[in-house]
């Protein structure tokens, strides 16, 4: 996916597609979190699809559920979403800065001596 460590760094303009590309898979990312995390709270928690889309982008945003889960089958949702969401948080961190970080150690050849 990168270019190796003896390849040129690439063109800004490529660069700046790769950083699309990799944007485009974190707002895919989150629609679909987004969109399951709304449907198991609508679910099994009987909330309104607002109240649903909120606890679900505060779990996302890394802030916490806005209302409290009442049913059994809500709270293991709730808890299994909160794991999925804290992944799905360090996922997009890493998608974001990734190019970013790559594209510093390679210019300033930050790599394993050969």
């Amino acid at each position: 996916m990168y270019e190796h460590k003896k390849q040129a760094v690439i063109s800004r303009q490529q660069f700046n597609q790769r950083i699309q590309k990799h944007l485009f898979a974190v707002l895919l990312l989150l629609m679909i979190s987004l969109a399951f995390g709304m449907l198991g709270y609508h679910g099994f928690e009987h909330l309104s699809w607002m109240d649903a889309f909120l606890n679900s982008a505060m779990l996302l945003g890394g802030m916490g559920p806005v209302n409290t889960p009442v049913t059994s089958a809500g709270k293991l949702f709730a808890g299994l979403y909160a794991l999925y969401a804290g992944l799905v948080f360090i996922v997009t961190a890493a998608l974001i800065f990734s190019p970013i970080a790559h594209r510093i150690l390679h210019q300033f050849h930050w790599d394993e001596n050969d």
